[in-house]
């Protein structure tokens, strides 16, 4: 609240005209651990993933040609391997999405997973091309003045189109892992 709102008495209307906040494209680790979950993903997830390599984990439909598409242009522009990666299909992907507060089954986003910090759709793009090397930072810092909805719609329309414009991975798996 700000103090303005504290020095305000409640206005009777206030809470039937609310905005509904729409669901954050990312999501800070300490909030995103369910409380009526009996496993507390952050903490089991930290030493395995985080302990002694800080590098973000990429994690991306690993049958999605689309994606390994995705993944491949990531790594050849990226010689200091800043980035780690691994497939939302396989058992650390499905432990990540549960760190991020996802379900372990969700394959409809990129994910970028930060020590601190998770990030999905459009937000996961940009962060991840803030990792990497000139011009991407610069192109991201342009692409955040394109308003979230808008930047999501657009994924939103290529993400849940991917297997019928791209196709899917005859291997069902990552060839580049």
């Amino acid at each position: 609240m700000t103090t303005l709102q504290t020095l305000l008495p409640p206005s009777p209307t206030a809470t039937r005209f609310q905005w509904k906040k729409p669901p954050p494209t990312h999501v800070r680790i300490h909030a995103a651990a369910s409380t009526s979950s009996p496993v507390d993903w952050v903490k089991a997830t930290d030493v395995e993933f985080f302990q002694s390599d800080t590098r973000p984990i990429m994690l991306f439909d690993g049958v999605c040609n689309l994606c390994n598409g995705g993944v491949r242009f990531v790594r050849s522009i990226d010689p200091n391997r800043r980035i780690r990666y691994a497939p939302l299909q396989g058992e650390s992907g499905r432990k990540l999405l549960q760190r991020s507060g996802r379900s372990p089954d969700d394959i409809s986003s990129v994910v970028l997973v930060e020590k601190d910090r998770s990030y999905i759709k459009s937000e996961a793009v940009l962060r991840i091309m803030e990792h990497l090397d000139l011009p991407f930072p610069q192109l991201a810092l342009m692409l955040k003045f394109v308003p979230l909805f808008v930047r999501d719609f657009a994924y939103d329309n290529v993400a849940n189109n991917r297997y019928e414009i791209f196709g899917r991975s005859e291997t069902e798996a990552c060839d580049i892992l």
